[in-house]
């Protein structure tokens, strides 16, 4: 029997109601704030993330999925969707028709990571990013989103970190500052963060190894040595999340090593699981839309892990999969010829409908209806198809009515609710 490659998981049907769920809250709740999707492809160039990622990062050096075609050209599996959008908008010119575009995607990336709980190979992300605006108050209304996305998912113990990466004027002056402190830590660092203290100090402080953290108990911080206007943009940003009550706790450590990054960097983080770990992060990334070859136009969005949102939902009650609205028990072949009828009646109404063709008893059919978890069962007989009529039971508070035949999507839809 061949299986499933390591690190893969199939999502089954019994799990897909919660990914389907999560999926359409956050569509309704970008596209409420003008985002709309986009869709890039899977398979880019290997430049693209060479270029956007950098050559020096694990993702590039250890963990892509990359590898030549036919012709020889170095394809990779998208290992993030940033990049994979930033470079559908410059190609195809959207900024030409507005350079002010909000755009979201949802779907699977690729990265061969050592798999573990809640990490997988092929793993998927929520990202929305939006193009040609300056002003602080998008970097606040993405923080506002990604809190309010968690709030209608009944997600609750998230905290909003936020920090400030200044920018190409004041960063060069921090990170000398930056490296002088390192190089007092040097000998309890780990051997990755020595080799990044001079090529990319900034990355040592988002080291996630135990004696590092604590190594860096007291680091400089950016915000002390922020220019003028990056002070003001960080100000704006802090100001607009008071105004839309959103708390928020200021996270020295939180940064990004890669020069296009400027300024607002933030993370939603969770304890559910026990642990500080982030779900979701974003940032402005300035830089970037100049960097692969477009206009320079200001960027900023975020990305959310999708596993391991739907680990997190899933611990929520009322998480469960959904069974059913209307469970069909038809006893005799007359019936089940005509619940057929009825079945794609239901089915086309919006009632999810679901029938049993096969014979057995209604005891034995009323079993199966409980295993699916449906709402109702239809139980329908000769006598009652003598009759006009069948008998609707609530599963639930097992109580049971005679409802007519006639019409009879609309009659249940009134007595289940619909």
């Amino acid at each position: 029997m061949i299986q499933l490659i390591r690190g893969f998981k199939d999502i089954l049907p019994d799990d897909i109601h919660q990914w389907q769920h999560i999926e359409q809250t956050a569509r309704n709740l970008f596209e409420s704030f003008g985002f709309t999707e986009i869709r890039p492809a899977l398979l880019e160039k290997t430049d693209l993330f060479k270029r956007s990622i950098g050559e020096d990062t694990d993702i590039v050096g250890k963990e892509m999925y990359t590898f030549a075609d036919r012709k020889g050209d170095s394809v990779t599996l998208r290992p993030e969707a940033t990049a994979s959008v930033v470079r559908s908008y410059i190609q195809h010119k959207m900024y030409a028709q507005d350079p002010v575009r909000k755009l979201y995607t949802i779907g699977p990336m690729f990265r061969r990571e050592r798999p573990q709980k809640g990490r997988y190979r092929q793993f998927y992300q929520i990202n929305a990013e939006a193009f040609g605006i300056e002003s602080p108050l998008m970097d606040a209304q993405l923080i506002f989103m990604l809190v309010k996305l968690f709030e209608q998912l009944s997600i609750d113990d998230t905290t909003a970190h936020i920090n400030s990466l200044g920018c190409p004027e004041c960063r060069p002056g921090f990170k000398k500052i930056l490296a002088g402190y390192l190089e007092s830590k040097k000998e309890a660092l780990c051997e990755n963060c020595r080799s990044r203290m001079t090529r990319n100090p900034l990355r040592v402080l988002d080291c996630k190894v135990p004696s590092c953290r604590k190594a860096l108990d007291a680091p400089p911080e950016m915000t002390s040595y922020l220019c003028g206007e990056c002070d003001r943009h960080f100000t704006r940003v802090k100001t607009a999340l008071n105004d839309y009550n959103i708390p928020f706790k200021l996270d020295k450590n939180l940064v990004r090593g890669l020069d296009y990054y400027s300024r607002t960097t933030f993370e939603i983080q969770t304890l559910s699981s026990g642990a500080q770990s982030a779900i979701a992060g974003g940032d402005r990334y300035d830089g970037l839309v100049e960097m692969l070859g477009g206009p320079p136009h200001p960027a900023g969005g975020f990305a959310i892990g999708f596993d391991r949102l739907v680990e997190l939902f899933n611990q929520q009650p009322g998480a469960k999969v959904k069974g059913p609205d209307v469970f069909l028990a038809p006893l005799g072949e007359t019936c089940e010829a005509m619940a057929g009828k009825w079945a794609a009646e239901l089915s086309l109404s919006g009632i999810r409908t679901e029938i049993d063709f096969s014979g057995k008893s209604l005891k034995s059919l009323m079993k199966r209806a409980n295993r699916l978890q449906a709402g109702h069962v239809l139980i329908a007989g000769e006598d009652e198809i003598e009759n006009g009529s069948a008998i609707l039971r609530n599963l639930h508070t097992k109580e049971q009515v005679d409802i007519p035949l006639a019409d009879l999507s609309e009659t249940i839809k009134m007595k289940i609710k619909l």
